[in-house]
C-alpha cells in the first residue's frame, strides 16, 4: 500500500494530501530511510513520523485497504522512542 493512503486510512495523519506534503518533505521515514509518498509500506515495517513537536515511532502490523475509526489502531504499533 502506498504510504500516503496507509496514514490516511490509519488515521495517523487526517488527509491524504497533507501526508503528501509530509512525505515530500522529508518528515516521514521508512526503516531509517527518507521515504515519498508512493513508496510501499509493508508489514513490519517501522515509521517515524516527525510532527512540529514530537516523533512518532510505530510498526506497521496490516494494511487494509480499509478500516472503521475505531479498529484503526490494530493496524499499527506505537513504538517508544530511543
Amino acid at each position: 500500500m502506498r504510504l500516503d493512503k496507509y496514514l490516511k486510512v490509519s488515521h495517523l495523519i487526517k488527509r491524504r494530501t497533507i501526508a503528501k506534503e509530509a512525505a515530500e518533505s522529508k518528515r516521514i521515514n521508512i526503516n531509517s530511510r527518507a521515504a515519498k509518498p508512493s513508496s510501499e509500506v509493508k508489514e513490519g515495517d517501522i515509521l517515524e513520523i516527525r510532527y512540529a513537536s514530537k516523533v512518532l515511532k510505530i510498526k506497521v502490523l496490516c494494511t487494509n485497504e480499509y478500516t472503521k475509526k475505531d479498529e484503526t489502531e490494530s493496524m499499527y504499533e506505537v513504538l517508544p522512542n530511543e
